[in-house]
Formats: structure tokens, C-alpha cells, sequence
């Protein structure tokens, strides 16, 4: 099964930031979207409830979360590359 640490990992090597910016209440576009990225693939790829990946997130609330899934489920419908970038991210977690 995969760990929200492993998707973590993943997610900052990907966008080449570090695990403590995931966590961090920072704002900027560059910590923000990789953040809401983790918490969509934590969302799809773990058990985890909206609470506790908010939790693994630095306290963010559970709306924070859910938003952050619905934000990039649509960014990922209209953006081609993007979605591509999502589907590498996965196959790496997976693997």
C-alpha cells in the first residue's frame, strides 16, 4: 500500500521543494500548487480522510483538503501536461 510520506517524497522531488514546504502555511504559488497536488494523491492513492491528510499537512483543515482535490481533478481535466504530470508523479509513487 502507499504511505502519504511516500507521496510526499515524491511530490517534492518532483517539483524540487522540500518536505517541510508541503507542511508549511507559506501561501506561494510554487509551495501551494505542489501541496494541493500531494493532498490530491493522497486523497486517491491512500485510506486517508480528509481530516487526517490535513493533518499529515500541517494542521490544514479538512475543506482545505477537499478543495485542494477539486481544484487539481479540474486543473488536470483541462490542462493535457498537467495531467501527464500527475500521471508521472503516480507511476512513480506506485512504483
Amino acid at each position: 500500500s502507499v504511505s502519504a510520506e511516500k507521496i510526499q517524497k515524491c511530490v517534492t522531488d518532483f517539483y524540487n521543494i522540500k518536505i517541510a514546504d508541503l507542511k508549511s502555511k507559506k501561501k506561494l504559488k510554487a509551495l501551494s500548487h505542489p501541496r494541493q497536488v500531494a493532498m490530491y494523491l493522497c486523497r486517491k492513492l491512500t485510506k486517508n480522510s480528509l481530516p487526517d491528510i490535513g493533518r499529515l499537512f500541517g494542521g490544514k483543515d479538512h475543506t482545505t483538503v477537499l478543495h485542494a482535490v477539486r481544484k487539481i481533478e479540474k486543473m488536470a481535466e483541462s490542462d493535457p501536461v498537467f495531467k501527464k504530470d500527475i500521471e508521472s508523479i503516480e507511476r512513480i509513487i506506485i512504483n
